[in-house]
């Protein structure tokens, strides 16, 4: 009989959060422009938006805070945090950064020169403007099963090696200054790389001279993901697999603010000594001084603390726990999405949930509106509106996956929680046919996702089907 499991900690401290009412989400939503990015926190009940900077720091944590050295140059947390690095990552150079955008910035900026190509293993929206800000182009060469949401392939985030060697052939080694391999793909639902790919891809990047450097932000859900799916790592740890994958790329850029449990941070880590010597250079003029990199000495302990405690397999075992509770529920109820279950959120399949939309009129986000207005839980499009523009057409580019992410934050809320959100999407989907789509009216020049607006191709009222429910709350657009 299957066990059940508990979460490794005890809670020592809460934050008090409040319900509104559906005239409230209403009012919040049109203000926001039916965008969830725009919404205030204090407007939300289960934030769900995002993993990234949202986890709860152990006590530990809190207390290494307090060994806060802030001094402008060599503070000891520098030193502290590239321990950990060099134990639990294996690489030889650390440049911490504010954040991951900040490493994805300074390799962009060193590697790419203009009419460079990127392949990559699906694009993410900061990595890809970097590299287009820097004169290249991303070309995807992940594996067809990724972009197949009803695929229960195990690592859908795997290289298509056919793929990647017809683009050396094409474009020459020359003009591809590295491998672009992210672990844990986020916009592929979550989805993670086998050891053996990361492998048969590095060597074959290696045989013509191109580097490898990881988005290893979420490495360590990647490696759990390893140990229960691929034969011969189910005895190892997961610090050990998390090693082993990084034997296998010339260096990394990190977001500490998924793995690592922290609320801000990131870090560069290399291999090469050039390009260690000249990101610390340019690490000046955009991050600050190398042993600081834009964060405060006691934001560098708190890394330090938080990447001992994210590899510890009893961490992990109640991360993806958590993510399994909710996508189990989900699919229960009948609700479709990505499967395999993903590392860090659950990914509801828009076009399936809503086939009457047209993906012009942004499905997922009309969607992830109706999640919010029905409960107050804040979700997030990952969709034709984060894919963004084609750079040298200008045309809408229209993914296959048209998703819905709910991200679960590390260590933050209670399997109630996620049964309260099952349910809120359990009933909508009950009236989906209600759902109307949505128009942009006005889009940022880059990561339209972030600042977006939009209006609902009907009254404001035909979007909210939460309305039509009597729920106790009137709305005050009533269609």
């Amino acid at each position: 009989m299957r066990r059940c499991w508990a979460e490794p900690f005890k809670i020592k401290m809460v934050e008090p959060i409040r319900t509104t009412s559906l005239a409230e989400r209403q009012r919040a939503l049109g203000a926001a422009g039916f965008n969830t990015f725009l919404l205030r926190s204090e407007d939300v009940y289960i934030d769900l938006l995002t993993d990234s900077g949202t986890s709860a720091m152990s006590d530990r944590q809190w207390a290494a805070m307090m060994l806060g050295d802030e001094a402008y140059a060599g503070s000891a947390n520098y030193y502290h945090l590239e321990q950990a690095v060099h134990r639990f990552y294996g690489f030889k150079h650390l440049i911490p950064t504010h954040q991951g955008r900040g490493a994805e910035h300074l390799l962009s900026r060193i590697l790419i020169k203009p009419g460079d190509i990127v392949p990559g293993n699906m694009y993410f929206t900061t990595t890809k403007a970097h590299q287009e800000l820097a004169g290249g182009r991303f070309h995807d060469v992940i594996i067809d099963e990724a972009h197949d949401p009803e695929s229960e392939h195990p690592f859908k985030g795997n290289v298509d090696l056919d793929k990647l060697e017809s683009l050396i052939r094409a474009a020459g080694a020359s003009r591809i200054p590295y491998l672009s391999l992210e672990l844990n793909v986020n916009m592929a639902g979550g989805q993670p790389c086998s050891m053996e790919n990361i492998r048969a891809s590095s060597e074959l990047c290696h045989r013509h001279d191109i580097k490898v450097y990881l988005d290893a932000t979420r490495a360590i859900e990647n490696a759990w993901f390893i140990k229960q799916r691929e034969r011969g790592y189910a005895d190892r740890s997961v610090a050990s697999i998390l090693l082993e994958i990084c034997t296998h790329a010339d260096g990394a850029t990190i977001s500490s603010k998924k793995d690592h449990l922290v609320n801000i941070g990131g870090m560069l880590l290399t291999n090469d000594d050039e390009l260690a010597d000249e990101a610390r250079n340019l690490g000046v003029l955009f991050e600050g001084l190398h042993t600081y990199g834009g964060l405060a000495g006691r934001d560098l302990e708190a890394i330090a603390v938080g990447i001992a405690e994210a590899v510890q397999d009893d961490h992990m075992h109640a991360r993806i726990g958590q993510v399994e509770y909710l996508a189990d529920r989900l699919l229960a109820a009948g609700i479709p999405i990505v499967r395999p279950t993903g590392g860090h959120g659950v990914f509801i399949d828009a076009r399936r949930f809503l086939p009457h939309v047209p993906q012009q009129q942004f499905p997922a986000q009309a969607l992830a509106a109706e999640i919010y207005l029905d409960s107050g839980v804040r979700s997030m499009e990952r969709g034709a509106v984060s894919a963004g523009r084609h750079p040298d057409t200008g045309e809408n580019i229209m993914p296959r996956l048209e998703l819905v992410r709910l991200a679960i934050p590390r260590r933050v809320y209670t399997q109630a929680h996620m049964d309260v959100t099952c349910e809120s999407i359990a009933s909508i989907y009950d009236e989906r046919r209600r759902i109307h789509g949505l128009r942009m009216v006005c889009e940022p020049k880059r990561l339209r996702f972030f600042q977006a607006r939009f209006e609902p191709l009907r009254d404001a009222g035909s979007l909210c089907i939460a309305s039509r429910r009597p729920d106790g709350a009137a709305s005050s657009n009533p269609s």
